[in-house]
């Protein structure tokens, strides 16, 4: 039975690539990469000389599936690649394993780095329970509710950030969750790596004063031990409406008491409405909106 191999690369230091990895990249007959000028620069270092082919988001739905039923046709080993890091670990990739997967085939993974866990390594936090939320949104509305439900959750969060956004992101969290402590990474394992730790404005303080800031990926550990309990009006603005319906009637509501006590905690009665008809097309029609 063929094997995909999940295989994780350098985020920066190129001596962080196993020897393990580099032998599963020679072994296969195909290389499942991100972007495959990225990977085929890795194969140069190393001397891999296995083909290489696009499995990205904007393919990944179809290109996938062909990988997989190629893999169990010619009775073929394949590796999954992403630009840097883990695949399908806030990178593309699970499509391809969901493929293999339903097909019979075998996935293992080669481990190696994960920015996001490297930067909760030197947070100083207690990590024993974390959540890891990849990027947040921009739009600034959406992003205020994410941190809201982010405090709801477990009391360390791990986000990524482009350069160009970090700032921004700081800000809204200084705002939103003032007593949290953070730890944000940029760099890391490269050359100019660092780290700054301290409150929402310590840290906003010093990414302004840093004329490179917007350089390098960011990686941030939010300890929200010392922020107060949000509340459960926290918790349900991060859900959709149709998830909040249907908790008001797992809850014992009618179809319409829940459309009602949405449009009371302040939702447009419109959306509300819309959500409902979903709900009722999912049920196959079982209440009436």
């Amino acid at each position: 039975m063929p094997t995909l191999y999940v295989v994780a690369t350098p985020i920066g230091n190129l001596r962080d690539f196993s020897p393990r990895a580099v032998e599963t990249l020679k072994s296969v007959s195909l290389i499942a990469a991100e972007d495959t000028r990225v990977t085929m620069k890795l194969c140069q270092v190393f001397d891999i000389h296995t083909p290489l082919t696009a499995c990205h988001q904007h393919n990944e739905e179809n290109k996938g599936a062909q990988i997989a039923e190629r893999m169990l046709a010619e009775g073929i080993d394949a590796a999954l690649t992403t630009d840097a890091g883990t695949p399908c670990v806030s990178d593309p990739g699970y499509l391809l394993v969901q493929s293999c997967l339903r097909l019979g085939i075998a996935v293992q993974p080669v481990p190696g780095c994960c920015a996001g866990v490297a930067a909760l390594s030197v947070s100083g936090f207690d990590a024993r329970e974390w959540a890891f939320y990849g990027f947040p949104p921009r739009e600034k509305k959406a992003l205020r509710e994410k941190l809201r439900s982010i405090a709801a959750g477990p009391k360390i969060a791990i986000l990524h950030e482009s350069p160009f956004r970090v700032i921004e992101l700081t800000e809204a969290i200084a705002e939103a969750l003032p007593e949290a402590v953070l730890s944000v990474s940029c760099d890391l394992t490269k050359l100019h790596e660092l780290t700054l730790h301290g409150s929402p404005e310590e840290v906003l303080a010093r990414l302004r004063e840093n004329p490179k800031a917007e350089k390098g990926e960011y990686c941030l550990v939010l300890d929200l031990h010392g922020v107060p309990d949000p509340g459960p009006e926290a918790v349900t603005s991060g859900m959709s409406l149709e998830a909040r319906l249907t908790e008001e009637l797992l809850a014992g509501k009618a179809l319409r008491e829940a459309q009602a006590a949405l449009a009371a905690a302040g939702e447009k009665k419109n959306a509300i409405k819309a959500a409902a008809l979903r709900l009722k097309r999912l049920f196959d029609g079982e209440d009436d909106a």
